[in-house]
Order: C-alpha cells, then sequence, then structure tokens
C-alpha cells in the first residue's frame, strides 16, 4: 500500500507543479514567487521518486546501495528501469541536491528547461516502469 500511496503522492505534486510552469523562460525568470514554488515542487518530487526507489528495494528485499544515487542502478540490474532513466533520475537528484543546498548560482535557464521539457516526462516513465513491473 504504501507504493500505491507514494505513486500517487508523486501524480500529485506534478500536477500541482504544472499549473505553477509558465510557458516561457521570460516569464519563469522575472517572476520569484513563481520560481520558488517551481523549485520547491521540483525537490518534493525528487525525494518523493528517492523515496519511492527505497519503498521498492525494501519490498523486494533487495540490498540497499552504498549511496542514494545507487538505487537507480539497483533498479535498472533488476529491469525495472532502463539505462536512459537511471541517468535521468541520477541527472534530477543532482538538481533537487543543488536546488536544495544552493551550492552556487542556480542556473534559471536549466532548471525551466527541466521543468518545460524533461521532468514531468521523465517522472511519469518512472511511475509507468514502478506500475508495470512492481504493482
Amino acid at each position: 500500500m504504501r507504493i500505491k500511496d507514494k505513486l500517487e503522492e508523486i501524480e500529485q505534486y506534478l500536477e500541482e507543479l504544472m499549473v505553477f510552469v509558465p510557458s516561457s523562460f521570460e516569464d519563469y525568470k522575472h517572476n520569484s514567487m513563481v520560481k520558488a514554488a517551481c523549485e520547491r515542487y521540483f525537490e518534493k518530487i525528487a525525494e518523493a521518486t528517492m523515496d519511492l526507489s527505497f519503498l521498492l528495494l525494501l519490498e523486494k528485499e533487495w540490498p540497499s546501495p552504498e549511496n542514494e544515487e545507487n538505487v537507480f542502478v539497483i533498479l535498472l540490474n533488476r529491469g525495472i528501469i532502463s539505462e536512459s532513466l537511471s541517468k535521468k533520475l541520477k541527472e534530477i537528484k543532482s538538481m533537487r541536491n543543488f536546488l536544495a543546498h544552493k551550492y552556487g548560482k542556480v542556473n534559471d535557464e536549466l532548471v525551466f528547461h527541466a521543468l518545460a521539457e524533461e521532468l514531468e516526462k521523465d517522472v511519469k516513465e518512472f511511475l509507468r516502469a514502478v506500475r508495470l513491473n512492481c504493482v
């Protein structure tokens, strides 16, 4: 049940995020409230995706990874996700860490591109893979 709940939580976050993502980078760049909301939803989605990944490992009784990023390698090796999706999920996690910990100046154009073009598609692909293989 926890896996289904986490799937629904991620879908809800994606829905809520897409309300905030503007249609153009210019609109994104000049609206600090929209940027803040989008960045926070990005973080929440990335965190929930990691949580779901670890829930899968627990349910399947697969070994825990040595570090968080390796959770996607385990899912790849177990045939749950593809190599390209594993790489994309690692990138989402990395961007989440950058946004959450403010390691440097945020590249608004890069974040907007991820929000507008990649995040929803990649996360939905992950959710489909989980449903197909694990639920």
